[in-house]
């Protein structure tokens, strides 16, 4: 039985330390730390440290079209190195999310962390009336993530933190 417990235990380490991402790829591209990688493919978004570890990670929701943001409607989350230039509290925003319903109050949650996107000034990691949305794709272009997701982020991070988004899969 003691055997058993023990294996059990070693095997439980393992498959931790096997399934905790590294980001380590994405150091020198940061060049700051912390840093966020938003993962378009596994719908994650992890706040990173120095030597690539995650410090946290979160389930959020991307854009309903696959590829790069190219032009303003696209409905595609945008692909790169970004920073953050504004940390806008957002508590009481509206947004016609064009489903019939008008505009919804506190649609981006608390916050909203926009983003340096080039030639876009309203792309960034927010919150949501919709936590049943994150884990899909269900946005116009932004990052979405739960209401006390956001919260907890926006306390680590600041203007100029480096936000480096995935590129979705090849089709």
């Amino acid at each position: 039985m003691r055997k058993l417990i023990l294996t059990l235990a070693l095997l439980t380490a393992a498959l931790s330390a096997f399934a905790q991402r590294s980001y380590a790829e994405f150091v020198e591209q940061a060049g700051t730390v912390p840093f966020i990688v938003v993962d378009k493919t596994a719908l994650t978004l992890a706040l990173v440290d120095g030597q690539g570890k995650a410090i946290k990670e979160y389930g959020i929701a991307v854009a309903v079209n696959y590829g790069p943001k190219k032009v303003a409607g696209d409905h595609k989350t945008p692909e790169g190195k970004f920073k953050i230039n504004e940390l806008l509290y957002a508590k009481g925003l509206k947004h016609d999310f064009h489903d019939g319903k008008g505009p919804i109050r506190d649609a981006y949650g608390p916050w909203f962390l926009r983003l340096d996107v080039p030639g876009f000034r309203d792309i960034g990691i927010h919150g949501t009336p919709f936590p049943e949305s994150i884990g899909s794709r269900a946005t116009e272009g932004c990052i979405r993530m739960r209401n006390s997701d956001i919260l907890d982020l926006k306390n680590r991070v600041k203007v100029g933190t480096v936000v480096i988004i995935t590129p979705d899969p090849e089709k």
